[in-house]
């Protein structure tokens, strides 16, 4: 049987698009939850907003 790993794969959603009631962008990445526990925050590029935006980690 595999063992689970300590690499995840997780979704990063635009937090800004959803209060200008547009689509949010998506972003997929990996994230070793035993060095980072904490929910991921980067700013990525917004397509739909046409401009560098804040992106949170969802569930």
């Amino acid at each position: 049987m595999a063992k689970k790993g300590k690499v995840r794969i997780i979704t990063l959603e635009c937090t800004e698009a959803r209060k200008e009631g547009k689509s949010p962008s998506r972003y997929t990445t990996t994230k070793n939850t035993q060095t980072h526990p904490e929910r991921l925050e980067k700013k990525k590029y917004n397509p739909f907003l046409k401009r560098h935006t804040l992106h949170k980690e969802v569930k």
